[in-house]
């Protein structure tokens, strides 16, 4: 090949140019072609994919296990956004994160938000900034697909259909009366709008970063709601359930409801209470972690399309 191609750009005349001039030629031409190959072969291997974390939710990995296996080859990285944009965090950057959390937990919402009747503001603000990173995955997701760079409907199906329950846990609240008072909505909103810019940046430069992040935000939801069904049990069979709650749970259309599960198992509260609405609500917050767990590994969502023709 470098024969022919030297030969059709530089024509050699054999009576006017020397044998060592060809040879200068090929040679350079050989060094060309060899550090090029070397370069792109550096780039491949440096391009190494995502490792799973050692513990996986079985009660998922059995539901779509077709849907979980990584593909071969140059597919790997358009999975998830993790695959196709992040690279894997080590334990102390998930140290930090967790720090991070509950130092906000224990100088801001346990201070703040103290006392038996201050439990509806203090969720109130809980889900005013735990819908808020979802908002930021769709910002960037949407200038990925404007930009031309990367398009995958489902995974914005996904983080609408996340951001939809939330706004319902929050809807849930602003009934019970936990956004009565202005310092309250302030503080949540304020600090809400900070942490969708946080999130946005941290989503644009390692989304494994991002939704390691969000998923200890979603343990605490879930600590926080266990912790008050276990002290107010009992007090909560006794009050109605909020008729949000149940336009959400039991009325309403289960499409959006159903499509944030990341799970091909259904699900259907029993709202009969305000014990049953935190029920929910915790269960919902456990699905969140799940779901932000999975979108650390290789996990290629599945919608529920796929799982009726599956299942």
């Amino acid at each position: 090949i470098i024969h022919n191609i030297s030969g059709s750009l530089f024509p050699i005349n054999h009576t006017t140019m020397m044998p060592k001039n060809r040879l200068i030629l090929l040679t350079c031409l050989t060094a060309t072609v060899n550090h090029t190959t070397a370069f792109t072969q550096s780039s491949i291997i440096s391009r190494r994919p995502l490792t799973s974390p050692a513990v996986i939710h079985t009660s998922i990995t059995s539901s779509l296990s077709s849907s979980s296996t990584a593909p071969d080859g140059d597919q790997r990285s358009d999975n998830n956004p993790s695959t196709k944009f992040g690279s894997p965090i080590s334990e102390s950057v998930k140290d930090a994160n967790r720090w991070g959390v509950g130092f906000l937990k224990n100088t801001l919402f346990d201070t703040v938000f103290a006392g038996e009747d201050r439990d509806f503001a203090r969720f109130y603000a809980l889900e005013t900034i735990a819908r808020v990173p979802y908002f930021s995955y769709l910002s960037v997701l949407h200038l990925y697909e404007t930009l031309g760079k990367w398009r995958r409907a489902k995974y914005l199906k996904l983080h609408f259909a996340e951001s939809w329950n939330e706004l319902h846990h929050l809807l849930i609240m602003e009934e019970l009366g936990g956004n009565t008072q202005f310092f309250d909505r302030f503080l949540a909103q304020h600090i809400a709008l900070g942490y969708y810019a946080v999130v946005i940046i941290l989503y644009l430069i390692n989304p494994v970063e991002a939704y390691n992040l969000n998923q200890d935000v979603e343990e605490h939801a879930f600590a926080t709601y266990d912790e008050y069904l276990k002290q107010n049990g009992e007090k909560l069979k006794l009050l109605p359930a909020p008729q949000v709650a149940i336009d959400y749970y039991v009325n309403g259309d289960m499409y959006m409801f159903d499509e944030f599960q990341t799970s091909c198992e259904v699900r259907r509260p029993t709202i009969d209470n305000l014990y049953d609405v935190f029920v929910a609500i915790r269960d919902d917050e456990a699905a969140h972690v799940k779901t932000m767990e999975m979108l650390q590994t290789e996990f290629d969502v599945t919608t529920k399309e796929e799982c009726e023709v599956d299942f």
